[in-house]
Order: structure tokens, then C-alpha cells, then sequence
């Protein structure tokens, strides 16, 4: 790959699942974009020891304000890379990034049914990003988002699909790179969901991408491993008998029992928790008695409810022990409470979440630990686009980090 082409780019970052994906590849973090402030904090802390230039000049917030809108930042910017990094044009390894996803998403379109998507600023944010890759001419660039991208019209009366295609021809047109997409599956590169996402990888022409029908026949991903950990496997080790004592679990209660639980204990120095040593993030939210016992019930009957412990929500579903013959069939959202625990009568923690996305233990997570269902949407009726981005949600919004290394492993090799 090169000493300058390990650099990246993250834009829209969120708390850093991309970036630590690319990270474990050996790829390192260049700059990075992120709007809401706590998903900023969450992705600057954990690299605050490794990566010092990020919070001290190589950080922004608004992508137009700071950056793609911005006069002269981008020139700065590449000759901010030069003297820091040794960077120059076009010696960038990759531009990334997952544009915010409300306008697009299942969860989204529920909040913003009532304004056009042609309407909902977020939605043109993959323009900046492009403004980006012309400027910077990284070797390759992904961009990722969510299934829903690939349905949505513009205004209600539209073709499903336009917003996709306007998207694709847009990232097509950029000038010296061949560009393909894909509907990927999380579960095909080891992470325990389904999560169907959308990816387009951009190659410089240099790099002689070969002819296929899809991005693993073009040689831009890599093959599907299907090596995913039961729910089990995944939790286990941190399932807490006596949680109900204190709501909390503020040390290990038993040692890593497999591979898996043994890498997510593991530090950025090497070294691995053991049972006893603290643990992070394992709160548990105080169910009424009701609840509780919906909850049991559903863990005893296979996920049914029963009529009288109907509440008014329906969707929830228990995470199995262990995946059916067809693999992972969930999807982490930024709700955890539609998941019941598959032994204990409860909602998923946030550690237990960001298992799932296959965030490390170490890695710590900035703001509310929740919040309510209008304070993460706001009220694009009313113009208002604020959104609090709580601890679950930073996590649901995440790239899967095992998807990403499973990537960057690939990408690495494609443009060496």
C-alpha cells in the first residue's frame, strides 16, 4: 500500500465503526467529519492517545461550512496533508464516508413522511462528499448507506429508485475512477446481523479493476466469509446473574470463554480483561413488573405475546441463542428496546449493542445513554433537522467495525 496511501479520510463518521474497521486493516485516519457533537466526541476520545493531530486540526463538524462550501479549505487541506502527513495529491489512500441515512432509512421515511425527500437538506450531503474526492484524488473511495437508498423517490408522485440513481451518477462522473455498487449483507463478513447496506467503491483507473457482475467479481470487495458468533457466543461472558441488584455491572462477572469474547476484551496495548476488571457501558434499563414479565414470557414462548401483555410495542422481538440455518436476522438499530435479552427478561445494554456492531470493549461511547423518539428525529414538518444522537443511536448508525476491516483488508491490497 505504501507509507501515503494508508491515510484516510471519514467523513459523516459518526462514532468510528468505519474507522476502527480500517484501523485494524492498518489503514490510519487523516481527518474526519462528523456534525453532531457527541458522535464526535465518541470517535475523537478513542484516538485522542494514537491519533493527536485529529482533535488539534484535523476535525470539523458541518462539511459545508468547514469544508466542501468553505473558501480554501480544501486547498489547506491538501497542504495541511503535505506537511503533517507527507501527503500530496493524490497520494491519499481512500475518501469515506456514509452520508446520514433519515431521509432514506425504514425509520426515517416513517418521521419525514410529511416533507418531500427533495426537501430534506441530509439528502444532498453525497454532493459534498464528492466535492471531496475531486479535490483530494484519494486512490479509492466507499460510500455506504442504507437498502432504502436504493427505493427512494425525490417527492411522493416519483420513480422508486431516483434518489439511487441520481446518486450513482453522480459518483460515476467523477472523472479517473471506475465505480460500482452493491446491496451487501453485514452477516456475509462476520458481523451477528443481517444489516443490508448499500456500497459503492471507486478505484483510480491506474489500478485496472477487472469486468464482473458484481463488486466481488470487479475485485472492489472481498469474498463473503460467513464466519458470524451466535448471540451466545457474542454475550455470555458478560451476563450478569445479580443485574437486577444494582441496574449496573460495573466489572466482568466471568472470564472471555471463547475467540470472539476474547478479541472484544482485548486493549489497544494487548492486553485482555479478565473477570473482575472493569467493564464499561453495562446498564440496564428498569422495567415495571409488567414488562418484565411480557419479557419472560417471550423468552419462554418462542417470542410470542399473549393478548393480555400486549403493549404498545409491538415489534419487539427476543435475540436467539443461536442463529437458524438462514444466519443473523436482525439489524442493530438506534431502538434498542425492540430486542428482549435471549436469557434475561430485559432490553440490551449499550455494551451488549455495540457487541453487535463488533465494537471492542475499550472503545467508550460520548453523551445520553438514550433518549426520546423525538429528540432523535426532530420535526422536518416544522424545519426543525435537530437531532440528540444518544449512545445507542451513535452505535445503531454505525458501519459495522468487522465489515469494515473485512473491507480495508481487501482495499488495502487493491490499491498497493
Amino acid at each position: 500500500m505504501g507509507k501515503n496511501g494508508k491515510y484516510f479520510v471519514d467523513l459523516f463518521a459518526g462514532c468510528g465503526g468505519l474507522s476502527l474497521g480500517l484501523e485494524n486493516a492498518g489503514f490510519v485516519p487523516a481527518y474526519v467529519n462528523e456534525l453532531d457533537p457527541d458522535a464526535m466526541e465518541s470517535y475523537l476520545r478513542n484516538r485522542d492517545k494514537n491519533f493527536p493531530l485529529l482533535r488539534e486540526k484535523y476535525s470539523s463538524y458541518d462539511i459545508q461550512e468547514n469544508l466542501s462550501a468553505k473558501k480554501n479549505a480544501l486547498d489547506n487541506l491538501v497542504s495541511g496533508f503535505e506537511e503533517d502527513y507527507g501527503i500530496k495529491r493524490g497520494d491519499l489512500g481512500l475518501v469515506v464516508g456514509g452520508p446520514p441515512c433519515q431521509g432514506y432509512s425504514a425509520m426515517g421515511i416513517r418521521r419525514t413522511f410529511t416533507v418531500d425527500k427533495k426537501d430534506i437538506p441530509s439528502n444532498y450531503l453525497y454532493v459534498d462528499m464528492i466535492k471531496v474526492i475531486e479535490k483530494l484524488q484519494p486512490k479509492a473511495f466507499l460510500f455506504e448507506n442504507v437498502a432504502g437508498l436504493m427505493r427512494g423517490r425525490w417527492t411522493p408522485d416519483g420513480k422508486a429508485g431516483e434518489i439511487w440513481n441520481d446518486v450513482q451518477m453522480a459518483f460515476k462522473k467523477i472523472n479517473g475512477y471506475t465505480a460500482h455498487a452493491e446491496l451487501l449483507h453485514a452477516k456475509s463478513y462476520g458481523v451477528p446481523q443481517n444489516r443490508p447496506r448499500v456500497f459503492m467503491v471507486g478505484v483510480r483507473d491506474e489500478f485496472n479493476v477487472r469486468d464482473g457482475k458484481d463488486l466481488v467479481a470487479h475485485g472492489m470487495l472481498p469474498e463473503a466469509t460467513n464466519d458470524y458468533p451466535h448471540p451466545e457466543d457474542l454475550l455470555s461472558d458478560i451476563i450478569d446473574p445479580d443485574y437486577k441488584k444494582t441496574l449496573v455491572t460495573k466489572k466482568y462477572p466471568h472470564d472471555a470463554s471463547n475467540e470472539t469474547q476474547t478479541k472484544l476484551r482485548t486493549r489497544p496495548d494487548g492486553t485482555v480483561s479478565s473477570k473482575g476488571d472493569r467493564l464499561m457501558e453495562q446498564e440496564y434499563s428498569g422495567h415495571s413488573d409488567k414488562i418484565v414479565a411480557k419479557f419472560r414470557h417471550m423468552i419462554d414462548n418462542d417470542g410470542k405475546i399473549p393478548e393480555e401483555m400486549m403493549t404498545k410495542k409491538f415489534a419487539q422481538r427476543v435475540i436467539p441463542k443461536r442463529w437458524g440455518s438462514s444466519g443473523p436476522n436482525i439489524t442493530a438499530t438506534s431502538l434498542p428496546d425492540d430486542f428482549v435479552h435471549f436469557s434475561q427478561p430485559r432490553s440490551m445494554t449499550v455494551r451488549e449493542w455495540a457487541r453487535l456492531q463488533m465494537f471492542p470493549d475499550w472503545y467508550e461511547f460520548s453523551g445520553k445513554r438514550t433518549t426520546g423518539g423525538r429528540r432523535r428525529a426532530g420535526d422536518p414538518s416544522k424545519g426543525d433537522w435537530k437531532r440528540e444522537t444518544p449512545k445507542y443511536t451513535q452505535i445503531g448508525n454505525a458501519v459495522p467495525v468487522k465489515l469494515a476491516e473485512e473491507i480495508g483488508n481487501h482495499l488495502k491490497k487493491l490499491i498497493q
